[in-house]
């Protein structure tokens, strides 16, 4: 019994060793990922996901691996790496996640709805952007971002090899193309209503001009508003449309962002 126990423990040694090393870039990935890595979600429930994902890439990326787990011990360089491969990773799927924030910024602060219910979460944004971010992610996990997700994380053993740190240029190629794609993502959710708030502040100039006696202060502060709402029912589903197809176009291919 003994003899025929020995092969066992040592393939259940390999396979958790194997397991071991996916789940360090895994985990890392998780710290960041959107919907998945959100602070409002528990550490405990970031760790299921994790352990979770960990069992769906792991039989996929066994061959990579296999050179480290044949090793029978992982030393302090392939925890680096695979830790900071999955940081990075994170960090590049975390832009898109910034866009939304920042897109909320922009529409509040172009209809003077910066403040409204705003502060009143963990993280300081205007309720615009909570708004949007909640609202994207909730429609990204129903279009299944999470075997997209998986599909990127067995593919980026490809790209990025087990045990070997990535090029320092690469990485900052990736992470500026990413910065620069989600500022631009960001300004075109944003985009009907800078044109509306300009169009405002132009005729609110004219009309102060004409009718200097006229409080256009107290006229205009109400329109604002109520078109701002107005245009938000209207701008911010095909807003949400337009971020989830480009999530899906990263997806596909992360590894190459065109700016």
């Amino acid at each position: 019994m003994i003899e025929l126990a020995g092969p066992i423990l040592d393939t259940m040694a390999y396979s958790l060793l194997s397991g071991f090393v996916v789940f360090l870039r895994v985990g890392g990935a998780m710290a960041l990922l959107p919907a998945f890595g959100e602070t409002l979600l528990p550490v405990r429930v970031k760790l299921g996901l994790a352990i979770a994902f960990t069992l769906v890439v792991a039989p996929a990326v066994a061959t990579n691996v296999a050179p480290i787990a044949e090793q029978g011990q992982v030393i302090g360089s392939f925890l680096a790496t695979e830790v900071l491969i999955g940081l990075a990773f994170g960090a590049v799927l975390r832009f898109w996640v910034l866009a939304l924030q920042v897109a909320g910024a922009i529409m509040a602060q172009s209809t003077s709805l910066s403040q409204l219910f705003g502060g009143g979460t963990s993280e300081p944004q205007p309720a615009i952007g909570h708004l949007l971010t909640l609202g994207a992610l909730a429609l990204a996990v129903m279009a299944g971002v999470h075997v997209s997700l998986a599909q990127a994380l067995i593919g980026s053993y490809d790209i990025l090899p087990p045990g070997l740190f990535p090029d320092a240029e690469a990485i900052r190629a990736w992470g500026l193309a990413g910065v620069v794609k989600s500022f631009a993502l960001a300004f075109s959710l944003a985009a009907p209503f800078m044109i509306a708030g300009l169009i405002y502040n132009v005729a609110l100039g004219a009309i102060n001009r004409a009718m200097p006696q006229l409080m256009v202060a107290f006229v205009g502060a109400p329109a604002l508003t109520a078109g701002g709402l107005l245009l938000l029912m209207i701008a911010v589903p095909l807003a949400l449309v337009l971020w989830l197809q480009s999530l899906q176009t990263l997806l596909a291919n992360p590894f190459e962002i065109a700016p």
